[in-house]
Parts: C-alpha cells; sequence; structure tokens
C-alpha cells in the first residue's frame, strides 16, 4: 500500500511509487551467513527435521484458491468504481504464466459510449519504472558484449550527465539512480516539466538541486529515474523510446505499448484521463505529456500487453520458452537497493526499492513486488507481484488518484490467500491518498485576503525582466492595467496573471503535474523604483525560485 511518509509539498510523487503489502508481521531471517547448501543438522537430530532453513517459502496457493480470488474479483472492482462513479478501469491476472483473467469495465471517456476493454490503451504513469527496469536490464544482460553494468557510473555512458556535487556526478551508477538513492531530492525536476520544459533541458539543469546524501538517503526523483534510462539508451547509441521497442515490446508482441506520447494519442482505442467533480463525478479536463520523464513515467499499454511483461517477470526473464531478459540482470531489479520506509517500531515491517520496484515481505515472508502509478490530472494504476507464488495483478484506470487500483491489487492477493479479503480495502487507501491531499495545500491560503491589505506600489515598480539560471526568465508585463509574468520555454511560454495579495505579494494559478491552487508571487521591496528581485513560494521548493531583475 502506498506509504505517505512524513508529507512536504510535493510528496505525492513518493505516494506514487509506493508498494502493497497485506497487513501481518514477516518472518525475519536470523543467520544471514547459513545458506541451504552449507548448513549441517546435529548428528542427534530427528530424521523429521530440515536439514537446513528453507531458502524460499514454499508456494503456499494452489489453482483452486486462485480461481477462489477470481470468482470475486470482478464484485471488487464494480463495488470500487460504484462507490467512486470512477469511469473506467481494465485488469488482467497472471498465474502460473498463464493470463486467467484480462477485463475492462466502464467508459474511456465520460459522456461517451466506447467501453474500455483488454485492448484500451492507458497512461501508466509510473508503472513505467519497472517496465523501463525491465528495458535496462535486457542492456545490462547483452549477451556476447559487455555494454552497461548496474554499478556503471552513467557518466561513463553520458558525457553531459551533472549533479550538484563532483563526487556524486563521477559515482552515481545505474542503481544508484533507479532505486533513487542518489540524494536528488523528491521530485527534483517535476516543475520544469510542468511548464513545458523537455527532458535535454531538465536532465541538463539537475546539477542546480540540492542533494540529500549519496546512497544513504532514498527521495523518489522522476528524473533522475529517467537520467538512468537515458543512459542506458547512449550506451546503446539509440533513442529511450526505440530501445524500449527493441529490448521489450517487440520481443513480447507488446504493439499497444510505447513510451512515445504521440503513440498514446494516435490509438484509436484509448482511456482518456479524468479528474474528480464530487458526488462521483468526474470529467476530462487535462492532457499530460510525459515524454521529457518518459522512462520514470511516460509509457502507455493495455493490459492485454503489460500481462505478457508480467509473464516474462514471473518467468524469470523468459518469454514463451525464449530467454529475452538475461536472469541474473531482471534479478538485480527485484532485491532491495535501499530502505524506503523504515519500520517504525521493533517489531514493524521496513520497506525496501528496488530498481523500479517496491519490494517488501508479507504475512508469510513472501516476496512481494509492486509499484503504483499516479497523474493527478488524470490517471492511477497498480501493479503487484507474489514471485514464489508465480501470481501478478495489474489495474488501470482513468481516473485520478484515490487509491482505487491499489485496493483492487490488494483486495484479490488478499482474497486468493485468505479466501475473502480481511481488510476494507478502498476506504483504507483512499484514506491514504486523502491525507496526502490534504498535507499538500499551499503553506499560506492565497484565497483568504487580508482584511486590510496594504496596498502595492505602481505596476511599474514590479514589470521587467528577471533572471533565474534553473527555471530560466521571467517577464513581469502589464496587460490591460493589471500585472501579469511570463515564464518557461522560450518560444512556448506560460503567462500567469497576477492579482494583488498584500503589499508587494501577488497571487497566481500554479499549474501542471504538481498543481496545488494559488501560490505567492513575492517581490521584494525597494527603497525606491524598481523591486530587485521577486521570489516564487511555489517554485521554491529547494530554494531555486528566486528570480533577479536584468530589466
Amino acid at each position: 500500500m502506498d506509504s505517505t511518509g512524513s508529507i512536504s509539498p510535493n510528496r505525492r510523487t513518493l505516494l506514487k511509487a509506493a508498494g502493497i503489502g497485506v497487513a501481518g508481521v514477516a518472518a525475519v531471517p536470523f543467520l544471514s551467513s547459513c545458506t541451504g547448501e552449507s548448513a549441517q543438522p546435529a548428528s542427534s537430530a530427528s530424521a523429521s527435521l530440515l536439514p537446513a532453513p528453507p531458502r524460499q517459502v514454499e508456494p503456499l496457493l494452489d489453482r483452486p484458491k486462485v480461481t477462489n480470488a477470481l470468482a470475486k474479483l470482478d464484485g471488487l472492482i464494480r463495488d470500487a468504481m460504484e462507490s467512486t462513479g470512477l469511469p473506467g478501469m481494465a485488469v488482467a491476472v497472471v498465474y502460473r504464466d498463464e493470463v486467467v483473467y484480462s477485463k475492462g469495465f466502464g467508459v474511456r471517456e465520460v459522456g461517451k459510449p466506447e467501453e474500455i476493454d483488454p485492448d484500451t490503451v492507458f497512461q501508466v504513469a509510473s508503472v513505467s519504472k519497472p517496465l523501463a527496469s525491465t528495458v535496462v536490464a535486457g542492456v545490462v544482460g547483452v549477451v556476447g558484449r559487455q555494454v552497461i553494468n548496474w554499478t556503471d557510473a552513467v557518466i561513463e555512458h553520458n558525457k553531459s550527465f551533472a549533479l550538484k556535487d563532483d563526487y556524486v556526478t563521477r559515482n552515481a551508477g545505474f542503481a544508484d539512480l533507479m532505486s533513487h538513492r542518489s540524494g536528488l531530492k523528491t521530485g527534483s525536476g517535476d516543475l520544469l516539466e510542468d511548464l513545458g520544459f523537455d527532458r535535454a533541458y531538465i536532465l541538463g539543469h539537475l546539477n542546480q538541486e540540492p542533494l540529500d546524501t549519496f546512497r544513504a538517503s532514498y527521495n523518489y526523483s522522476n528524473f533522475g529515474y529517467t537520467e538512468a534510462g537515458q543512459a542506458a539508451a547512449d550506451a546503446m547509441k539509440m533513442t529511450w523510446e526505440d530501445l524500449a521497442d527493441e529490448i521489450l515490446f517487440r520481443k513480447l508482441g507488446m504493439s499497444a505499448s510505447s513510451y512515445r506520447h504521440s503513440d498514446y494519442e494516435r490509438a484509436t482505442n484509448k482511456a482518456i484521463l479524468h479528474v474528480p467533480l464530487g458526488n462521483k463525478e468526474w470529467a476530462a479536463k487535462y492532457r499530460r505529456n510525459a515524454d521529457p520523464q518518459a522512462p520514470a513515467g511516460g509509457a502507455s499499454s493495455s493490459v492485454r500487453d503489460l500481462a505478457q511483461w508480467l509473464r516474462l517477470q514471473l518467468g524469470n526473464g523468459s518469454y514463451e520458452g525464449n530467454p529475452v531478459i538475461d536472469p541474473a540482470a531482471l534479478q538485480t531489479t527485484h532485491v532491495p537497493h535501499i530502505v524506503s520506509g523504515p519500520a517504525s517500531a521493533p517489531a514493524a515491517r521496513s520497506r525496501f526499492y528496488g530498481l523500479g520496484w517496491n519490494v517488501s515481505y508479507d504475512d508469510q515472508a513472501r516476496v512481494q513486488l509492486g509499484h503504483s502509478g499516479a497523474f493527478n490530472l488524470g490517471a492511477a494504476t497498480a501493479v503487484a507481484m507474489l514471485p514464489g507464488e508465480q501470481l501478478a495483478i495489474v489495474a488501470l484506470t482513468n481516473g485520478r488518484p484515490q487509491g482505487i487500483p491499489e485496493a483492487i491489487a490488494a483486495g484479490f492477493l488478499d482474497a486468493a490467500q485468505h479466501g475473502s479479503p480481511t481488510v476494507d480495502w478502498l476506504p483504507f487507501t483512499a484514506g491514504a491518498f486523502k491525507q496526502i491531499d490534504e498535507s499538500e495545500k499551499p503553506e499560506v491560503d492565497y484565497t483568504k485576503t487580508p482584511p486590510t491589505p496594504s496596498p502595492a506600489r505602481a505596476n511599474s515598480a514590479y514589470t521587467g525582466t528577471y533572471d533565474n539560471s534553473y527555471y530560466g526568465q521571467l517577464v513581469v508585463l502589464e496587460e490591460g492595467g493589471k500585472l501579469a509574468m511570463r515564464m518557461g520555454p522560450p518560444g512556448t511560454p506560460t503567462t500567469f496573471p497576477l492579482t494583488h495579495f498584500d503589499g508587494d505579494t501577488f497571487s497566481f494559478e500554479s499549474i501542471g503535474e504538481n498543481a496545488n491552487g494559488l501560490a505567492g508571487a513575492l517581490f521584494a521591496a525597494a527603497s525606491s523604483g524598481s523591486s530587485p528581485s521577486v521570489t516564487l513560494d511555489f517554485y521554491d521548493r529547494t530554494g531555486l525560485g528566486t528570480f533577479m531583475r536584468a530589466s
């Protein structure tokens, strides 16, 4: 289940990565040096005792148990959709290398009759990450030549890569960036994407982002992850999009899958993004082009295609009897690389992140892998696997995150284990998302102007051009007697109308995936003449939001 962790203004991106587990207590190995091959029984031990502790939990499920859970899946989905009004969903389940469930529910777009089916293409958001780590594993395991290793410094393959600390720049490897332990803060680069900057610009400006401790901190970073995917593509002298096609999608016949937003837009059978309006009503208001962060969040696919990918995952890199991804390279993506959620009590379980996967352990100490995907502009997805049981589920929706696909995945695995769900999953997961939404409200409520606000100075005190090495130029201008500001990529900037709030502070509407309502433009006071600088609090989350007057 998604972990809220400590809440900060951009914490929702951390929630996007969180996994799902069925509640309980996991067994913890206490003899780390003991292996199945080397341990020997005492000479006086009973013949009924094992010669060594088992190296993994034997399968606890069987086909009747899975069949029973499958029989409940339609009801879980319909109940969730009825209680929320969610427009549409598609779900697939793989068991023992067989697609045992693949269905669509609801409509592709509200107000239109076209229904969702297993071939409907969804934007999968951060489920793009485990897809991407599969692609990079395919590069790591290329037969006959060593192209990259997980531990390679990415700068060896992308000479322009740079972070703020020179040591980290020289040593950050693929595994560091794909496990979110590079030190980049959560959401680094995301606000540049919201403004319309492309991948090259964003990756080229990560060197201004402050860093936490290298390899000892976990911060969910879309563009740190994207850098790893891009460097793998550079090593193969290909684009990322072509690399994913060659390494993964074509080999598995995933013809509906792509890392190009244009391919999603061209699909005739696609699910449109929706946001809730309240009272179980939804609207298709936004589009989301995630090409800049394609390896981290830009994939689109169908549950029919993703079921084939799950067969590959559960098949240890083989698909229909043919090796596709090197097993050792793929297994590296499935093991913990960083603690993502430290245990809060002595008997509690910690959570981990692998390479594009959340790694956890369930009640019976079975490995569970999963990932969520979330676009606040209108998509929520989840995938979960029990590799030891050869069981996996993927759920895709065309609605803003409310914990729905997570609840479906958790409810199904719960029912497989216990006969029926033991937790009312949807209220539980929805409550976590609601907490996140509440926590991300702006620190200052700019909708409530002071009872007696101080007057602003003349517009001429604020108009002009301001420079910022991270966000680029900001132009404050007067339009029809009112102030506005313009920023973003040259040629395609965004204009933000400014509304006076108090004194030298104005408000503007934040935009994009990370928008959270009204934000503040705080102009620095000057004894006379023009304001020397302006700080945009929404864009100042890591201290990069101050623009200095140029003219």
